[in-house]
């Protein structure tokens, strides 16, 4: 029997060991709720792709050292405090650099690059890249296939990695999707073999791993406060320099400014959403980025934006890319079946969902004020 006959789609499987969604779980906070930490939040803003990342008041603070440059497809930007950050910093742009060679998907001799063009045959890969390709096989079966590692010759006919944007024929669509399916995929180890026709692309989870992995070299240099921004990425190390929270503006994702502030400390903020990489087809109608990989059309769920909070980025990144695909529906019942993670989440009808978890640590903007926040609790 053919593989692809005995495939059920993420609708079908949602409804099989998922618990009731629990209605009576969200109550609404007042409007304004939270104001009285908005005075800690000043008002420079630093716009940093789908989130920005606010200064705080609070005592003087040491010069952060910072760099800037174009890694994995994107502007990243790191800032970092203490005694060497600039030797650190200076280590932790290299890391990019090799992690980036490992695994473009265009950069000829990168080892996903050789993956897609193996014919079949097995590729050994570094530890890295295998670890990543686990990964995103495992998040992609947590989510049902709401993350599909396989899908990028589809995201190429519809010219969103080469910026010539088109609307395929449906029958091209289908085609290409016959050689999608993360379940196709053998993973031996640091040994992988793709169906031929088949192409990998670990983007979704890739700039979150990276970030870990930037994490990680950073405190094994001693330093114990800094903030990573790579691509709208955000991962925090410890707190700032004064022992106060970093303060993260979500982006408004129906036009300029922010919703409100997010305050975290040690952990990751990853938004997802398609009001940035998107085009307007000769119908008039907008197509985003993040495409549905049961349709191969962009992803029509309901959502305008998910930003996930973790301790890991490489989790962050694979969950703002899925939930946004499932919709809030199927987000909600996926976060109550899991206990490491909190969300926010915007729908297109304007509403604000917001994981109990977070209930204190995010306040509305002054230009949103007179909106309700949903809160969800377990």
């Amino acid at each position: 029997m053919n593989e692809d006959s005995v495939r059920e789609t993420r609708k079908e499987k949602a409804g099989k060991g998922r618990p009731a969604l629990k209605k009576t779980g969200i109550h609404r906070a007042g409007k304004g709720a939270g104001r009285g930490h908005a005075a800690q939040v000043l008002a420079a803003v630093l716009l940093a792709g789908t989130l920005t990342s606010c200064q705080r008041g609070g005592a003087a603070e040491t010069e952060p050292a910072v760099r800037d440059f174009f890694a994995m497809n994107t502007s990243v930007s790191f800032t970092a405090y203490g005694d060497g950050a600039e030797e650190a910093l200076a280590a932790a742009e290299e890391r990019m650099g090799q992690l980036e060679s490992l695994w473009s998907v265009t950069e000829e001799g990168s080892e996903i690059y050789r993956v897609n063009h193996s014919g079949g045959e097995p590729v050994v890969l570094s530890r890295e890249t295998a670890d990543l390709a686990e990964f995103a096989l495992e998040m992609a079966e947590e989510t049902q296939g709401a993350l599909e590692p396989t899908l990028y010759p589809v995201l190429e006919a519809w010219g969103f990695t080469t910026d010539e944007h088109r609307i395929p024929e449906e029958t091209e669509i289908q085609e290409l999707l016959s050689n999608t399916g993360y379940e196709k995929v053998r993973l031996d180890g640091e040994t992988i073999r793709l169906p031929e026709g088949m192409e990998l692309d670990l983007g979704a989870v890739g700039k979150g791993y990276a970030g870990d992995f930037i994490c990680e070299l950073l405190r094994e240099q001693g330093i114990t406060s800094a903030l990573l921004d790579i691509g709208g990425n955000i991962q925090t190390i410890g707190t700032r320099p004064d022992g106060s929270d970093w303060g993260l503006g979500l982006r408004n994702p129906f036009g300029e400014g922010t919703v409100g502030v997010l305050t975290v400390s040690d952990c990751a903020v990853v938004t997802s959403g398609n009001y940035e990489n998107y085009f307007v087809g000769e119908d008039g109608k907008t197509y985003g980025h993040i495409l549905d990989p049961e349709t191969g059309h962009p992803a029509e769920s309901g959502l305008a934006s998910v930003s996930i909070v973790t301790e890991e980025g490489k989790l962050g990144d694979a969950l703002s890319t899925s939930l946004f695909v499932m919709g809030p529906e199927e987000a909600e019942a996926f976060w109550r079946e899991n206990e490491d993670f909190e969300m926010i989440v915007i729908t297109q009808e304007g509403e604000i969902i917001v994981t109990e978890g977070l209930e204190d640590r995010f306040v509305l903007g002054n230009d949103f004020q007179n909106m309700e926040l949903q809160i969800l609790e377990r």
